[in-house]
């Protein structure tokens, strides 16, 4: 049985708009696709003709194990199916798709990446929020919250208020990851902006400071997935003037208040 081929495809930030050609390529002439709890449906079914297997992780629910799910993947590529490996963003980009690709490597299965619009960055400009800006950031660090001692080692190496810090998957321990930030020499009134549901049709920002996103309590519960951003870029809203009028109310929205 001759061997078959697997695609590590980026499904992007949310918006099925931002999918990539190759990876709509890639769907259709999938036998098997093994999809993430941030894709949306709508990206899954452009697989029309093949099996679809949903392998999702959220917080305290896992659909597989992330070995299991490897194991799986080559199965199906050494029984000669392509396979689809379907990642939210881009499978580099805290996606554990090195760990796939080093599995399918050591299995001696071919495969490929196919690069996906990460959130780190298009959640941000969604909202009208640019990463970087002249002036204000020269440079981002897009860092996971889910390990708040990983993350207090990685803020501390950085200069103080002088880049953004765009944390994923942190929400649930944003005390913890406001505390060190402040103890790494952080203001309290540096901007940050939470975005929950990024790229998609239940969107929502919150736009404060580090200090607000530090307090016990905050105006604002996400619906969904959320990403933080810390930094001076956090407080330009460079959206069109038309969209915001759209999407909440006549001005754009002031610090600590929530929009659409």
């Amino acid at each position: 049985m001759t061997t078959g081929y697997v695609s590590l495809v980026g499904a992007g930030p949310g918006d099925p708009a931002l999918l990539t050609r190759k990876a709509v390529a890639c769907l259709r002439r999938a036998d098997l696709v093994l999809y993430d709890a941030l894709v949306d449906e709508r990206v899954v079914r452009i697989a029309r003709r093949a099996q679809r297997f949903y392998v999702g992780k959220r917080a305290g629910r896992h659909a597989l194990a992330q070995h299991e799910i490897q194991a799986l993947m080559i199965r199906a590529a050494k029984r000669g199916r392509y396979v689809v490996r379907l990642k939210g963003g881009d499978p580099f980009v805290f996606g554990r798709g090195g760990e796939e690709a080093i599995a399918l490597q050591d299995a001696a299965i071919p495969f490929e990446i196919v690069p996906g619009v990460s959130s780190v960055v298009a959640v941000p400009a969604s909202v009208g929020i640019p990463v970087t800006h002249r002036e204000l950031s020269a440079g981002f660090l897009a860092v996971s919250g889910h390990d708040v001692a990983m993350f207090t080692a990685t803020v501390s190496m950085l200069r103080p208020n002088g880049i953004t810090v765009v944390i994923v998957m942190g929400f649930g321990r944003r005390l913890e990851l406001a505390e060190a930030l402040v103890a790494a020499g952080w203001r309290l009134d540096i901007p940050a902006a939470v975005i929950s549901d990024g790229t998609t049709a239940h969107q929502q920002v919150w736009r404060g400071t580090l200090r607000e996103l530090s307090a016990p309590t905050l105006a604002f519960e996400p619906s969904g997935p959320a990403l933080m951003v810390i930094g001076e870029v956090a407080a330009l809203d460079l959206r069109a003037l038309h969209e915001r009028v759209e999407q909440s109310e006549d001005v754009a929205p002031s610090r600590g208040s929530r929009s659409r």
